[in-house]
């Protein structure tokens, strides 16, 4: 029997606070990959994935890549560069610039040493004029040979449902990987974590949240089915952060708790009994045990 479906692995990389996040939750309709105007958001490989009547495209959203300044930062910087010679397809998302900084540079030099067919996309493009997007496209068709180019903006939902049709094209024949109602392989819990991290980094300052992690400690779902019960920790490096992260007489924790609880309440569909502790682990950035502790394992790499 022929078969008709195409399904296989796309990974979006770039810098930093291009979008990535956001345009793999724009074209699976739901919220998976945390989204925040802060770097170093995104830091295992999140898997998600999109069906439709074509096939099946299975996205691995990467940490942004930058350079490492410790053990964490590398891990994330190769868990990226490890991710596209897995791959079918990789989509370099880029901010609509024709200016091509350091950053921009180095990733167009790695791309040179992968095979992988590589799309531009542009994103953000509602941010700018339609003749300045022709400048960008033209800065960038000389660093590298792209298979297609793809102006989009995530946020709007501009040109996504074409950036999709043009992601097939490149896909090979082949049977679908997951269910078609699978959206991502991420245990819930690993995306409840995630969400109370999303909140604390929207609400905390500029230096503490790179030096956060939250972990589930335990996640029941009561007999009736209708709550369930979440204990979780935030770790910080400092003491001083610890105090932060409470806030006076608790405020900052329980805006951390009340944002995160109306967001996993969506995701269960069930009513959310969230307690929240704060723990201090010094230096466990940099601590392969730690980092290992906190579910960023060498070995997945």
């Amino acid at each position: 029997m022929e078969n008709n479906t195409k399904s296989g692995f796309v990974t979006i990389i770039g810098r930093p606070n291009v979008g990535k996040s956001t345009l793999m939750n724009r074209i699976i309709g739901q919220k998976i990959a945390i989204t925040s105007n802060k770097p170093q958001t995104t830091r295992n490989r999140i898997q998600t994935v999109f069906t439709n009547e074509t096939g099946q495209i299975v996205f691995l959203d990467t940490p942004g890549i930058h350079k490492a300044k410790n053990k964490l930062g590398e891990y994330m910087v190769s868990a990226a560069f490890n991710t596209l010679k897995e791959v079918d397809l990789i989509l370099w998302l880029v901010e609509p610039t024709d200016y091509i900084g350091a950053g921009e540079q180095h990733i167009a030099e790695v791309l040179k040493s992968v095979n992988t067919p590589v799309f531009l996309v542009i994103n953000k493009v509602d941010t700018i004029k339609k003749e300045e997007i022709l400048k960008v496209i033209d800065s960038y068709r000389k660093i590298h040979n792209f298979a297609e180019i793809v102006p989009v903006s995530a946020m709007k939902g501009t040109n996504t449902d074409e950036l999709v049709d043009e992601i097939f094209k490149y896909l090979p024949y082949g049977e679908l990987f997951y269910d078609e109602d699978t959206v991502t392989d991420q245990p819930v819990r690993q995306i409840v974590a995630e969400i109370i991290r999303e909140k604390a980094l929207k609400c905390l300052d500029e230096e503490i949240p790179h030096g956060i992690a939250v972990y589930i400690d335990t996640m029941k779902e009561r007999p009736n089915g209708k709550i369930v019960d979440i204990e979780a920790t935030i770790v910080c490096e400092r003491d001083s952060h610890k105090g932060i992260v409470i806030g006076k007489q608790g405020a900052m924790l329980k805006k951390i708790g009340s944002a995160a609880r109306y967001e996993i309440e969506q995701l269960v569909e069930m009513q959310a009994n969230l307690k929240i502790w704060v723990k201090v682990r010094k230096e466990w950035r940099d601590s392969d045990t730690q980092l290992k502790n906190f579910g960023y394992n060498k070995k997945d790499l």
